[in-house]
């Protein structure tokens, strides 16, 4: 009986969002796990134990495509809403945002230097961004439909893409040419991606299948029909050796490409299967769900050498018939129905690590609280250089008040400020979630405060002109009265005089 160990594992799951799951990626660091929703909200998972999650808000409409930068120092979306967001991973929670389509945008990744970005859409393009100047560079426009995914190769020269044309367009980024077009698909194209090498094109598709090209003679070499639905998302081992997929047939498979067989299914989504993604070195992988759960496995399956695993398989179900070839490309296409005796793993407990972390809102929501924040201390300026910096007593502290006021808010806002720019997963370790909260809620009192500071210098600015006003009317009005005296004593007195007289 082989180890337990060899199979893969499940080792947390992180619960969230609230609304499907819609992509996933690990930081290079291999410290993070972002993943996008239908509910319009970027989140990063720290993967420490008990470790804060982060939300970051923004788009206005459901995200559909996430990618760390090389470096880890970014992240780019992409949304329903036509727009692609680029964020910084901290707790400041800035994004750079630009339309970038003139519909629905599918799908979002980096060149593997990280200068640039490629985007598809459902106006039926390609196109290509610069990072650093975010701005456009160039569009592929052959496709015929809505376009579902892109990417670029290891080494930036080409650009595979697909979409529900039923078309995997192949592109040479130099001369903007479609170079190939394997039009052989039983149904829409729904993902694409370059194997670590670039030597391979893989696809899936609406119709359940999985396709792999090698890119040297143009040809199909691969051809899964393992999934029972149409698969939604791959992702290739670092090593090239395997390959997960996930489907709307709740399950993710793992297909052992030197093999060409299937050799796990995993069950524990409660719904379809939307994103697959192995980390960068594959010791982990990560799926999501319309289930709205993220689930974390634990590689294993790559720890020791192909033969030795198949052997430990082969003492507890009987092995898939022999592959074709041994070689890593076979050198003829073949297809590979689902077989009875592929290890079946269905975890029964869904997360033996940590309780569901603390989310944390960042982006667009806490940009909102600061806007405010500098709108009452913008117009409280402005009221002041109105007044000429002064007001009643019951509108500002006194001055001995007001100074250890002002430096209680200028060291709870230099806190925050400080706290902003450290990355996520130093603040993971920062005071708990409790203090936290705390120190949130005693931000918005903050702000609420000066908020009703500048509403009573209003009122105060308002009360002075209407008195202002009040004893301009009551001037005028005496002048007027003294005026309509004179004219009545004026005209008396030319009445009265003895010239008038005969």
């Amino acid at each position: 009986m082989a180890s337990v160990l060899e199979d893969p594992t499940l080792e947390r799951h992180f619960k969230g969002h609230k609304d499907a799951v819609t992509c996933a990626d690990f930081n290079p660091n291999q410290k993070q796990l972002a993943t996008g929703s239908g509910d319009k909200t970027l989140m990063i998972w720290n993967l420490a134990p008990k470790a804060r999650a982060f939300r970051f808000v923004g788009h206005q409409d459901a995200i559909t495509g996430l990618q760390f930068s090389p470096s880890g120092d970014l992240v780019a979306s992409s949304s329903k809403d036509r727009t692609v967001r680029l964020w910084t991973p901290s707790m400041k929670g800035d994004s750079t945002v630009f339309k970038a389509h003139t519909a629905a945008v599918r799908s979002v990744a980096f060149s593997h230097d990280g200068h640039r970005l490629v985007t598809a859409s459902d106006d039926k393009s390609v196109k290509v961004w610069s990072v650093y100047r975010q701005g456009f560079v160039y569009s592929l426009n052959q496709h015929t439909n809505w376009v579902r995914c892109a990417r670029f190769s290891l080494d930036g020269r080409l650009i595979a893409s697909c979409g529900d044309d039923r078309s995997v367009r192949l592109w040479d980024t130099s001369t903007k040419h479609c170079i190939n077009c394997f039009s052989d698909c039983g149904g829409s194209a729904t993902f694409v991606d370059f194997n670590s090498s670039g030597t391979c094109i893989a696809s899936s598709g609406a119709d359940s299948s999985l396709k792999i090209w090698d890119l040297r003679t143009n040809k199909l070499i691969q051809h899964y029909q393992v999934h029972s639905a149409g698969i939604n998302s791959f992702s290739f081992h670092p090593s090239n050796n395997y390959l997960i997929s996930g489907s709307s047939d709740r399950t993710v498979k793992i297909l052992d490409l030197l093999e060409g067989r299937l050799i796990y299914t995993l069950h524990g989504h409660k719904g379809a299967v939307i994103p697959v993604a192995f980390s960068r070195v594959g010791d982990l992988f990560a799926s999501g769900g319309a289930d709205c759960q993220v689930l974390l496995w634990k590689t294993n399956f790559d720890r020791k050498p192909y033969q030795t695993v198949l052997q430990q398989h082969s003492r507890r179900s009987t092995p898939d018939p022999p592959p074709h070839l041994s070689d890593i490309h076979p050198r003829t296409p073949h297809l590979h129905h689902a077989q009875p005796t592929a290890i079946q793993i269905n975890p029964t407990v869904t997360d033996t690590q940590s309780t569901d972390p603390h989310v944390v809102e960042l982006g667009q929501a806490l940009h909102d609280i600061k806007a405010n924040f500098l709108a009452c201390h913008v117009t409280s300026s402005r009221v002041e250089e109105r007044t000429g910096g002064e007001s009643t007593n019951w509108a500002r502290p006194t001055s001995g008040n007001q100074t250890g006021s002002e430096s209680a808010g200028k060291g709870r806002r230099e806190e925050v400020d400080t706290a902003q720019t450290h990355p996520l997963e130093v603040l993971s370790s920062h005071p708990s979630s409790l203090d936290f909260t705390l120190q949130h809620i005693v931000q918005q009192l903050d702000v609420l405060t000066q908020t009703v500071s500048v509403l009573e210098e209003r009122l105060t600015l308002t009360e002075d002109k209407m008195k202002e006003c009040l004893q301009y009317q009551s001037q005028i009005l005496k002048d007027m009265q003294a005026s309509g005296e004179r004219h009545r004593m004026e005209s008396e007195g030319t009445d009265e005089s003895p010239d008038n007289f005969p």
